[in-house]
């Protein structure tokens, strides 16, 4: 039996090809997985080979076998040209904004957008130049009416991370591209297992694999792939800047990676029925999470995606703060911490006021926001009923 990788990958199953892309045990005294490689220095076989720099490998910071077997299997899904890998999503964020942007341009940024971005986007980005305007995220087509003639980019993020709204991105791609602007996305919440990026219009894509890449609670991690267009600076940027991300970290992810299709669709799935039995609560007003039908964003939401992650947000009922903290201190196995896309099930308090510029934030009571887990829906479903008691108690 051969142990070397199927050789064409086009033809194979999404979670095939998951289970084979960056390895090839041939080359690795036949272990099943690439190994860990930790190093700075690459030793040349040649005067020749140092001065030309004829070698797969120059010097750590430019990549080892555990990076570029990551690398080529996100390329492969994500249906790009290149990946970079870095050591947070945040920095995913950064390099691909700088990667397209220079002093004097115009970006425009969804509304709904990573808080941390936004704090680049007004204090770095601004520092050297570049200006930043928020827009509504269901703007759609719309934001041709905001484009500059020096606008170089749209960073895009769908859903948003707390408030959820949907963007629709083959038409902000659209009009984008009509003025020579680049597209980036923040694809966190999908992944290109439920919203193939490039595909729908999408230049510079952003994954934190801190997230559902990980799976585990465990690592840092960003991932940033390019269609044929952008792969050049996008590489040009991360070779300058060395943004390098642990080996360690991304083993994690590629071991992650193996059975990624497998925990998206159980977290989705225990997602969906958890915002359903939300959605019955008298203590919720409504619900935010695009794949319940009387989701506003749903028809994009369908038309878009193939799936639902595990992260959804909630609107509760006007109470006081003690009462929501009542509810939330008591609960044995929904944690209280600022990541998602683990094993665990955490919730976290939200209130977008503080952070909109372009649109208003008013759901008309205080906001919480989930992940679901890989436990027993049902053990959830009773934690949250002694918390709502708690809550009822406390008004």
């Amino acid at each position: 039996m051969s142990i070397t990788p199927p050789r064409d990958p086009r033809r194979l199953g999404e979670r095939t090809r998951l289970v084979h892309a960056g390895r090839d045990p041939s080359r690795q005294h036949g272990f099943v997985n690439t190994p860990i490689y930790r190093g700075s220095t690459v030793l040349y076989e040649s005067y020749d080979a140092l001065q030309h720099r004829r070698s797969e490998y120059t010097y750590g910071t430019a990549g080892t076998p555990t990076t570029r077997a990551l690398e080529q299997a996100w390329t492969d899904l994500a249906g790009a040209s290149g990946t970079v890998l870095t050591p947070s999503g945040l920095a995913a964020v950064t390099v691909g904004l700088l990667a397209c942007l220079k002093a004097g341009d115009h970006l425009l940024v969804t509304d709904s957008a990573y808080r941390p971005t936004r704090a680049f986007c007004d204090g770095f980005l601004a520092r050297f130049g570049v200006e930043t305007t928020y827009y509504d995220p269901t703007i759609g087509a719309g934001i041709a009416e905001l484009m500059r003639p020096n606008t170089a980019a749209v960073l895009t993020e769908a859903p948003g991370s707390q408030s959820f709204e949907m963007q629709d991105i083959p038409a902000i791609a659209e009009v984008a591209h009509a003025r020579g602007a680049c597209v980036l996305m923040d694809n966190t919440w999908a992944t290109p297992l439920l919203f193939p990026p490039h595909e729908r219009g999408v230049d510079i894509a952003i994954e934190a694999g801190t997230k559902y890449l990980s799976g585990g609670s465990d690592l840092l991690l960003g991932l940033t792939s390019a269609n044929a267009r952008y792969w050049p600076a996008l590489q040009r940027t991360f070779a300058l800047f060395a943004m390098c991300a642990g080996p360690e970290d991304v083993f994690l992810a590629l071991r992650g990676l193996r059975t990624l299709p497998l925990r998206l669709a159980e977290h989705g799935r225990q997602a969906l029925a958890m915002a359903q039995w939300l959605q019955q609560r008298p203590e919720v007003l409504r619900v935010l999470h695009p794949a319940l039908p009387e989701d506003p964003g749903h028809a994009i939401w369908a038309r878009d995606f193939t799936g639902a992650s595990g992260l959804f947000s909630v609107i509760l009922k006007p109470c006081p703060e003690a009462a929501v903290a009542a509810m939330l201190d008591g609960l044995d196995l929904f944690g209280m911490g600022f990541s998602w896309g683990g094993f665990e099930s955490l919730v976290i308090p939200f209130d977008c006021r503080a952070y909109r510029s372009a649109t208003a934030w008013a759901p008309g009571g205080p906001g919480l926001r989930f992940h679901i887990g890989l436990e027993d829906l049902d053990d959830l479903k009773r934690d949250l009923d002694a918390g709502f008691a708690r809550l009822r108690a406390a008004m």
